[in-house]
């Protein structure tokens, strides 16, 4: 055999090449392939591996915010139900459109059985709201301290939802009455005259 010389060696002779040196140089390609498959395979799983990292601290954070949600559940639950009860309540205190003339007539007939004389009681357009309407009633009526503050009292313990707003209380000038039919008095005195606004409220119906 003859002594081998590595300049000879060339890729367009790559036939004559011995056995040994074919083995070896193959056994080299070999080598490198599967270290560049390993190391372009080893880059995608890290990159896999990365992104399921990701996905995992996401569901954990997912799991927990459920978990938070279920053990709040049943208080919203509870929080809902005594909501929709007070709701109800508040429901059944305003009457439907039918029931305002009663309502009001139910009002003038406190401020009578209190002593009161009504100067003005004066219905107002209604103004409507999301679920309700409010009727304002401008009220003008004369009597004594106390028979008024029987009347608000009674007014504000109604069944029905009724406030009172724009209080104004004066007493008359016993001039300007000159010429005019005499001013009643209650026990010798002048009477307070009361100015105020009474709202009711009515439960929209939107059929």
């Amino acid at each position: 055999m003859s002594e081998l010389n590595l300049n000879e060696l060339t890729l367009e002779n790559v036939g004559s090449w011995p056995v040994a040196v074919k083995g070896a140089s193959f056994a080299i390609i070999l080598v490198v392939i599967i270290g560049l498959g390993y190391l372009l395979s080893f880059k995608e799983q890290s990159e896999r591996l990365a992104r399921l990292e990701d996905k995992e601290v996401e569901l954990l954070q997912t799991m927990e915010r459920k978990q938070q949600q279920a053990a709040n559940l049943r208080a919203y639950q509870k929080q809902l139900a005594e909501i929709q009860f007070k709701f109800g309540k508040l429901l059944k205190q305003l009457p439907g459109k039918s029931e305002i003339p009663e309502l009001l007539e139910e009002i003038s007939q406190i401020g009578l059985n209190a002593g009161l004389k009504f100067q003005l009681f004066d219905p107002q357009p209604e103004v409507a709201h999301d679920f309700y309407a409010e009727v304002p009633v401008k009220i003008i009526v004369d009597g004594s301290f106390h028979q008024m503050a029987i009347f608000v009292s009674r007014v504000a313990n109604m069944k029905r939802i009724v406030t009172m707003h724009d209080f104004e209380l004066r007493f008359p000038n016993p001039k300007k009455a000159e010429g005019k039919k005499p001013i009643r008095l209650i026990n010798g005195r002048l009477p307070l005259f009361m100015t105020v606004t009474a709202k009711v409220y009515r439960y929209r119906t939107f059929d």
